[in-house]
């Protein structure tokens, strides 16, 4: 592709692993446009810097992700409401000369599930395992879709009471030990926890007393089926896996740099599946 057009990137410390370029570099070949997307390290002492020289050296603008995305927020001139409730940007770009942060996390968390179990709209009761910045993007989605009553879960429950308190709104934080209580009545359960990714050890969560009608999502999604999303299919409920929020969340940022809104395709699913190397 020639390298003409406008420049995109993601940045971060590591970045090596990032799909990104892998999304954006499709849908600049699907739509036949010129322009190109690649992947930058950047230090934590360095970023700063990086973000100081984006202008003059002909950026559209980018990604961010760890360990940059709440200085990203912090060093932009103007904020979308997303940007600014949740305290972090996962996308940049230029308005009039000035840098723009937003949040996508929340719309791509809601898209994936818009997509896959339309029916969560409709639930009231949420349960948010861990206190993070996913969980943050996680509960704003949940409160502009009007979710009334959220629990944050975590095993150090002074974050979850501290996250809480920053939302308000029908958020309340719990230990870990309340899981089973809270999923009598919860209409939705979300893992925004490294629990599971990469076969990492995560601890059991008994589904037996959830209800039959509630849904199960993971934000991770190497593997696509996390040992939750697995005891959540074996009980019999509904579940999806975090893919779908990773390739949503990048379509906005492709629109403010390409101009073009792109579309979500089993196509490019199967192309990033091909690359986690999981065809499951």
């Amino acid at each position: 592709m020639a390298e003409t057009g406008p420049r995109a990137f993601v940045c971060g410390h590591p970045v090596a692993h990032s799909r990104s370029p892998l999304i954006h570099r499709h849908w600049l070949e699907r739509y036949g446009i010129a322009g190109s997307y690649e992947a930058i390290d950047v230090a934590p002492e360095a970023f700063p810097a990086f973000l100081g020289v984006l202008a003059g050296q002909g950026w559209a603008g980018g990604n961010v992700t760890i360990p940059h995305k709440e200085e990203a927020a912090t060093a932009a001139a103007v904020r979308d409401e997303a940007a600014e409730l949740i305290g972090a940007a996962n996308t940049l770009w230029f308005e009039s000369g000035r840098l723009c942060a937003g949040n996508t996390d929340w719309s791509g968390f809601a898209a994936n599930l818009d997509k896959a179990v339309p029916r969560w709209r409709r639930g009231r009761e949420a349960i948010v395992l861990g206190a993070g910045g996913a969980a943050r993007g996680v509960i704003h989605a949940l409160q502009k879709v009007g979710y009334r009553d959220i629990a944050i879960v975590n095993r150090t429950p002074e974050r979850a009471l501290a996250l809480a308190d920053r939302f308000r709104g029908g958020t309340k934080g719990h230990r870990w030990a309340a899981l089973p209580e809270l999923l009598a009545t919860a209409d939705l359960l979300v893992n925004t926890t490294s629990l599971g990714m990469d076969g990492a050890a995560e601890p059991s969560i008994d589904l037996s007393g959830a209800k039959d009608s509630a849904i199960v999502t993971d934000i991770v999604y190497v593997p696509l089926e996390t040992p939750l999303l697995a005891a959540a299919f074996a009980r019999g409920l509904a579940t999806v896996d975090g893919l779908g929020m990773l390739l949503h969340q990048a379509a906005p940022g492709f629109e403010k740099w390409f101009g073009r809104r792109p579309e979500v395709t089993p196509e490019l699913r199967n192309l990033i599946v091909a690359d986690l190397g999981d065809h499951t």
